[in-house]
């Protein structure tokens, strides 16, 4: 993720949302539902685009440079 600035984890994603920050969402694999339909709600809401990641959330970090 070398083209701007990114955040990780479920709190700071719906916080961005909120805020109108976010302009693309990506969702691992192995994420919750309920999670998952709350975050493309607020995603909808805000006019952010939604990508499914085809991984579990350790592929997505290490993806995005942090090593869990």
């Amino acid at each position: 993720m070398k083209s701007g600035k990114y955040s990780l984890g479920y709190k700071t994603t719906l916080k961005t949302l909120r805020q109108g920050k976010s302009k693309l969402v990506l969702i691992s694999n192995n994420c919750p539902a309920l999670r998952k339909s709350e975050i493309e709600y607020y995603a909808m809401l805000a006019k952010t685009g939604v990508h499914h990641f085809h991984g579990d959330n350790n592929e997505l970090g290490t993806a995005c440079g942090r090593y869990y």
